[in-house]
């Protein structure tokens, strides 16, 4: 039977013979699937992020993790297994899922190194203070909420990756003509962090995970600079 992995099925223990060897993919996996609370979907769609936010940060100092929007917070948490030298993670979300607190309790259980290192907090993205030396990350925050991300980030100066979707669109647009008015939504916001004094990326995650799969990665020039110089 095909495992189709942006399938919106809640992973169970059933699923965890899938999810075979000594991986931390699959470890993570097996853990999940005996939460019983994580759609498919978005396992692979955290990972994935996670993996090239964590390429970005290895030549970085250490960050604290900010992710907002979070959901469930799994993408913070995979940063924080990903990169050990990681200080803190923090998964903000407005309404956080009732289902979040029994994810954290699993992945904590089988990294209990991850305890005093991630937490959850239930509040207004807006709320919450982010500086320089955070990274901000967002799986999936709807429409203008990715521009609230990106805001926050360009204010503050720190790192930010965005996979955004539901794209509110102008008809239009001055690139209407050339491009799908989503991909304009999203080439508007590489220029708005290059105007901002950022290094802009696009990268894809596997469309088979999701459509909605471009991924924004943005690091202010400063950084950039200071790596090249040898900076600390």
């Amino acid at each position: 039977m095909n495992f189709a992995a942006g399938s919106k099925s809640r992973l169970t223990d059933k699923d965890a013979l899938r999810f075979v060897g000594d991986s931390l993919f699959a470890r993570i996996g097996r853990v999940v699937c005996g939460a019983g609370v994580l759609p498919r979907k978005e396992l692979y769609e955290s990972w994935e992020v996670a993996r090239r936010v964590h390429r970005l940060l290895r030549r970085q100092p250490r960050r604290r993790v900010v992710d907002l929007a979070c959901g469930h917070g799994l993408t913070g948490a995979l940063l924080l297994l990903l990169d050990p030298r990681l200080p803190q993670g923090v998964g903000i979300d407005r309404r956080l899922p009732p289902s979040a607190r029994a994810l954290r309790a699993a992945l904590t259980a089988a990294w209990p190194t991850l305890l005093p290192r991630w937490r959850l907090v239930q509040g207004d993205v807006d709320d919450f203070a982010v500086d320089a030396n955070d990274v901000l990350v967002s799986v999936h925050a709807c429409g203008r909420l990715t521009d609230v991300v990106l805001a926050r980030a360009t204010a503050a100066g720190a790192i930010v990756a965005v996979l955004p979707c539901c794209h509110v669109v102008d008809p239009h647009h001055r690139l209407s003509a050339w491009l799908d008015p989503a991909l304009a939504v999203d080439v508007d916001r590489v220029q708005r962090l290059r105007d901002a004094g950022y290094d802009a990326r696009a990268a894809l995650i596997d469309a088979a995970i999701t459509p909605k799969n471009r991924l924004l990665l943005g690091t202010p020039l400063r950084d950039r600079v200071n790596l090249l110089a040898g900076d600390p």
